[in-house]
């Protein structure tokens, strides 16, 4: 990340050195020996930081870090500091510094805290936006999110929608994929009703009767007869959420009841003909139930005419503040509280964050914040336990020598397997996350014996 930077050193050479280097790193660099001309410009001009030494004559470090932060608080200001002068660096973070450097300055470092700076100023500009009500900029039905994963998304929605083609709606737990079946449904034109239900929910048995209904005294709880979610559903669309839970003495029903347009009630010998387009969702690899022969390959390719996939909330970026913002305040308003938005330190644990389980865990995590701020602003020690813990993981050749560290197969091999676990095996997304072919995958997870 690149930007405007101003340093401010009374010692010309090291503005000219620092200028020199910066500029070689992709920044726009500019550079004062007075803080009093520093302060004037940086009022009339856009900066993105600020670097600057503290011990200069006229206005010092220390006043130049206090009227920044009153007058300019939106640029973080990276102040020089001599080797062990921890107290004078305490004393520059109090009046309103970002960060701190020492003597002698290694190049590399301020690349990296200015860098950090930079991405806190962005964070706190998004934050600022958010709280303006602009969040929905972008959004699309129930959705919120301006990520390229979603727009993606979106226009598959709308193209798939009106044609009545079966889709296989996949993702990890929490995506949101009923709203993906809901919003092709509502784009589909079609004139019934949308009728979900969790396979995974009931037993076989009751999943039939359900489904396809009953006849009066077809068992024993049989008193009235059931119409079934297929009627239900003529002139509309069905939604099977967890298909892949099916029983398989069930698959062949559910089958034949897409291929003939007709559906047979439990405990009669007549067909009803019904007109239902078909949704169904699944958090499993369903190619790979296929395969272990839980899932029958025939009713796959039949519902399997087009697939969707929806993202998991940790490659959606920024909509991951979006979002946390539009939960916040519809919280806020059924809660009654006065919550406005997150600060940039909480918003930057939430962008750090994996989220395994999705959207629904990050309304979860907005609901405990409402719940427990004292303040307008969602503070870091608002949000849940294990978010605030949260650490990403380091990478795995920092700091080791050249004798620790691994093979590139052992690397590949642990990285693939931690993906994997993300999430919950489905091997589709994995490879997706990884870059390769699912075949190529598969044919890794063999030579590894994974």
């Amino acid at each position: 990340m690149t930007g405007r930077i101003l340093i401010v050193d009374d010692d010309k050479g090291m503005c000219e050195m620092l200028q020199d280097d910066l500029v070689g790193r992709g920044h726009s660099v500019q550079w004062h020996t007075r803080a009093e001309d520093a302060f004037s410009q940086l009022m009339a001009e856009p900066f993105d930081t600020v670097v600057t030494d503290l011990k200069m004559p006229g206005l010092d470090g220390i006043d130049f870090c206090h009227r920044l932060a009153e007058n300019r608080p939106d640029v973080p200001v990276i102040v020089i500091t001599a080797f062990g002068s921890l107290d004078t660096a305490i004393k520059a973070i109090r009046a309103g510094a970002y960060d701190f450097v020492t003597k002698p300055i290694e190049r590399d470092m301020l690349a990296l805290v200015i860098e950090r700076a930079l991405k806190h100023r962005s964070l706190q500009e998004q934050v600022r936006f958010l709280r303006e009500g602009r969040e929905a900029e972008g959004s699309f039905e129930e959705f919120v999110g301006r990520s390229r994963a979603m727009e993606q998304l979106f226009d598959q929605i709308s193209r798939i929608a009106p044609a009545p083609v079966p889709v296989v709606i996949s993702g990890e737990s929490g995506t949101g994929k009923e709203l993906v079946a809901r919003a092709l449904h509502r784009h589909s034109g079609r004139s019934g009703r949308f009728i979900p239900i969790n396979c995974a929910a009931l037993p076989p048995t009751l999943l039939e009767s359900e489904l396809f209904g009953h006849a009066q005294g077809a068992f024993t709880d049989a008193k009235l007869r059931r119409k079934g979610l297929f009627l239900e559903a003529d002139g509309g669309t069905l939604f099977l959420d967890e298909i892949t839970e099916i029983a398989p003495e069930l698959q062949p029903k559910l089958l034949r009841a897409l291929e003939t347009g007709s559906i047979r009630p439990v405990g009669e010998n007549r067909e009803v003909s019904c007109d239902v387009r078909l949704l169904a969702a699944t958090n499993r690899d369903i190619e790979a139930a296929v395969n272990e022969g839980d899932f029958r390959e025939d009713l796959f390719f039949r519902i399997n005419v087009v697939g969707l996939e929806v993202p998991p909330l940790r490659s959606r970026g920024n909509d991951i503040l979006l979002l946390a913002q539009h939960f916040l305040r519809r919280v806020a308003e059924r809660n009654d509280r006065p919550v406005k938005g997150l600060s940039p330190a909480a918003a930057e644990k939430l962008l750090a964050y994996r989220w395994p389980g999705n959207v629904r865990e990050l309304l979860n995590a907005m609901e405990h914040a409402v719940a427990l701020t004292r303040f307008e602003e969602i503070a870091v020690q608002d949000l849940p336990p294990h978010i605030r813990a949260y650490q990403p993981p380091p990478t795995m050749t920092g700091g080791k020598s050249p004798e620790e560290m691994a093979p590139l197969e052992e690397v590949e091999k642990e990285y693939v397997q931690e993906v994997l676990n993300a999430v919950g095996g489905n091997k589709s997304t994995a490879a997706r996350i990884l870059g390769l072919g699912r075949r190529t995958l598969y044919r890794k997870l063999e030579q590894w014996g994974l």
